[in-house]
């Protein structure tokens, strides 16, 4: 079951699984089967994936999500304000994360081989239990390049290290935190013809929230670059979407994103409408596959998504701050 989320090819497939991993999930994990039961919801009752009960990603704060009784190999946490409790994303098969971002990577960019990963990443190095971090770091050393790596506050060095690289005509990929890039091309402009810039999202609290669209124009032309990509993950996920431009959002086979009425929240929207984001990760089987986000947005008829804002009483935090 596990190895079948992965060769997922179509949504008939997708839809599927999912209602598989529903039961399942409903069956071993307390947490959920217990907010199911207050919900009334039997997998009788669950004929297709609009009918299941998403979580409020709140629960990962309070509660030890889990679908499995193995042991676990890791415990991500979210980023928070001073005295804010963080999520906690219990893992009890690591190599589920690893699959998940590495045949997600693929699926979107290609051979990590082909790139030097350049990471800046400030904040999510300055403390443990970043999944950032920890997908960065196997990305870093599955590019087999020398040059790749991660960088703290060393925007000199990162600087001339671009620059050299695009030299050399290197294939590159730099993944940063929004208010590290910035601080970045304030110091030093670029002219890249051979690097993808993807921002993680994200002041953080050191800069003033920016839309995404002001934001996005300043990176463009500071680091000289048609367009700026963006990753969409966050702790409690263990896949990733990703925009190669404008803010548009794929997402891999195993995950599908649907959004829910911002009055009503067990009605799932017609495509198209804003709404309260819903996310289905497959590579979520040993925690909960279906979690109600705190972020708004809408998605399109091509399955793809954008991100337009956060709900007012939600706490900034993760790696998806981008606000309109």
């Amino acid at each position: 079951m596990i190895n079948n989320i992965f060769s997922i090819k179509n949504e008939i497939e997708f839809n599927k699984k999912a209602l598989e991993v529903f039961k399942h999930q409903f069956k071993n994990n307390k947490v959920y089967r217990s907010f199911c039961d207050l919900l009334y919801i039997h997998p009788s009752d669950i004929t297709k994936i609009e009918d299941i009960p998403f979580l409020p990603i709140q629960f990962f704060k309070q509660r030890k999500i889990v679908s499995s009784l193995d042991e676990v190999d890791e415990i991500f946490t979210s980023s928070g304000t001073t005295g804010s409790i963080t999520s906690k994303h219990y893992v009890t098969d690591i190599n589920l994360y690893k699959e998940s971002y590495l045949k997600g990577f693929h699926h979107f960019y290609g051979d990590i081989e082909e790139y030097t990963v350049l990471a800046l990443l400030p904040n999510y190095l300055e403390r443990k239990g970043s999944s950032l971090v920890y997908m960065v770091d196997d990305l870093i050393r599955k590019s087999k390049q020398e040059q790749s790596g991660f960088y703290l506050n060393n925007l000199e060095e990162l600087a001339k290290k671009l620059t050299q690289l695009n030299h050399q005509h290197m294939k590159v990929l730099l993944i940063g935190v929004s208010f590290a890039l910035l601080d970045l091309i304030e110091k030093h402009q670029f002219k890249l013809t051979n690097t993808i810039i993807m921002e993680t999202g994200g002041m953080k609290g050191r800069r003033k929230e920016l839309i995404r669209n002001e934001l996005h124009q300043l990176l463009s032309i500071g680091f000289g670059v048609e367009k700026i990509h963006s990753e969409y993950g966050m702790t409690e996920l263990l896949s990733q979407a990703y925009s190669k431009g404008n803010g548009i959002f794929e997402t891999p086979p195993w995950m599908k994103i649907l959004t829910r009425d911002t009055e009503d929240a067990l009605t799932i929207q017609p495509t198209g409408n804003t709404g309260g984001i819903n996310v289905i990760d497959l590579a979520n089987y040993n925690s909960c596959s279906f979690i109600a986000t705190q972020d708004l947005g809408k998605t399109h008829h091509n399955n793809t998504f954008e991100i337009i804002g956060r709900f007012d009483n939600s706490d900034i935090r993760g790696c998806n701050l981008m606000v309109l």
